[in-house]
């Protein structure tokens, strides 16, 4: 009875630890491609023509624009992939958009300038709350509790498409 009662007690805590993960799991339909509509601060995760999801998030402290520089504070707007994840993430969860793309980075190099880089889809920890509406540096921020499930939704090598 001694055994079963510590055995019970262990399956307790494990499942409550698994329960506690920022790593979901997802078996859904397979997300074919994200829209993100700057102006409208509305973000949608499709399969093919299908929204499975829809978020509202921020932006970076300068939100009209296409980013175009290091340190504009503009989120980049044109058609990209999700190139790469960040499970240690300073913002919880990250996911990478491949901006600057080629065309980006001679814009700017025609500018003399550097375009930037490390733009993210992430969360928002609490040293960030009180940032305002946008307040990145260009990424794409949402709740942690929403970045757990787009992180777990989003593949690498997904399109993603960002507009005004």
């Amino acid at each position: 009875m001694r055994i079963l009662r510590i055995f019970l007690i262990l399956a307790l805590a494990l499942g409550t630890a698994a329960c506690s993960s920022k790593f979901k799991t997802y078996n859904g339909p397979e997300v074919t491609r994200v829209l993100v509509y700057k102006e409208q601060r509305k973000m949608y995760l499709l399969h093919h023509n299908r929204v499975l999801e829809s978020y509202d998030f921020g932006l970076g402290f300068q939100p009209i624009g296409h980013k175009q520089f290091r340190n504009d504070g503009k989120t980049p707007e044109g058609h990209y992939v999700i190139d790469r994840r960040n499970p240690n993430s300073e913002f919880h969860l990250s996911i990478g958009i491949s901006y600057p793309n080629r065309n980006d980075r001679e814009f700017a190099s025609s500018q003399g300038k550097s375009p930037g880089g490390d733009i993210f889809i992430h969360g928002r920890p609490k040293k960030y709350r009180d940032g305002g509406r946008d307040w990145t540096a260009g990424c794409i921020a949402v709740t942690d509790k929403e970045m757990e499930m787009i992180y777990a939704m989003v593949k690498d090598g997904t399109p993603i498409s960002i507009y005004p």
